[in-house]
This record gives structure tokens, sequence and C-alpha cells, in this order.
């Protein structure tokens, strides 16, 4: 499938289960599949429910779904609006594909087209080939910030023992 021509375009709720099989293909390649809490009834809610918090773009290739970029909108207190990318995944048969590329682009567009002051996502420090990616576009990979995270159950422990 090398050179398999593709499309970009914006994703809907009917790409949700393709897009969770490229999620779930990512948390192997992250080392991680027991972390995907997410499902495709939460996904379909949260991205095209009532109120929808992300929005993704899929690029699709001979009828199917082979790379998703998702994101959402972010606050920072000092640069305003800027755009969150959570994940661009391309199917590890397509990948060296300029999939990603055309996805990353697609976001970068959003960005410009809504006046926002900006991009920012995270890459793992061990992943050389989205290392490699990002820099292609010159982008900043700041080392200096650490990254934080609270599961539901360290909330539930912080909130039983509020003397901490």
């Amino acid at each position: 499938m090398k050179n398999s021509p593709f499309i970009i375009r914006k994703g809907t709720a009917q790409d949700v289960p393709a897009a969770m099989q490229l999620i779930r293909e990512l948390a192997e390649y992250e080392k991680a599949p027991n972390e995907v809490t997410a499902t495709e009834a939460s996904m379909t809610e949260d991205g095209f429910g009532k109120n929808p918090i992300f929005e993704m773009w899929v690029a699709e290739s001979e009828d199917r779904i082979v790379g998703l970029a998702l994101t959402y909108l972010r606050y920072s207190t000092w640069k305003g609006k800027m755009l969150y990318l959570e994940d661009i995944v391309v199917t590890e048969a397509l990948r060296g594909n300029k999939i990603g590329r055309a996805l990353f682009l697609e976001v970068c567009k959003k960005v410009q087209q809504d006046q926002l002051n900006g991009l920012i996502w995270q890459v793992l420090d061990w992943n050389e080939p989205g290392l490699r990616f990002y820099r292609k576009f010159n982008a900043t990979l700041d080392p200096e910030w650490i990254n934080g995270k609270l599961l539901p159950s360290d909330i539930e422990m912080i909130l039983k023992n509020e003397s901490i």
C-alpha cells in the first residue's frame, strides 16, 4: 500500500470505531494497551454529542480510515486560546506516506483559520520517529516542562485525606 492515495477530511461520528482502532494501535506502540479507557460510546458523545469537546480529522485511503488527528481548545493564561493536538496516529503499515504530515497541516490550518495563538502537543521522549516528525517543522520541543497527571483513584485519595 506504499504511496496509496489518501484524502483528509473532518471526522464524523461514523468514524469513531475506526478511530478507536487507531487509538488502540497507538497504545500498543506506546506499550500501554491497558491504559485506553475511552470507549466508542464516550468518544461519540464527547466529540459529536450535544456539547462536543474535541474535533478530529481523518485520513482515508481505499475507503478505510488510516490516520487521525484529534484536537481541542486549550486556554493559556499567558497566550490565550490555543489548539491542543492530542494525537496524530497513522496506521503502522502506511507510515512514511506523508499522511501524518497532511493531518498536521490540516490542524495548522485550523489554528490559522480560527486565529488561535498557537498549537501545542506532547511527544514521548523515547519516540524518535515522533520527535523527528515534529523537528521537520522546526517545532520547539521543550524539555523544561514536566507533565502532571491525576487519575480518578488519585483524586479520591486526595479528597479523603485533605491534610496532604
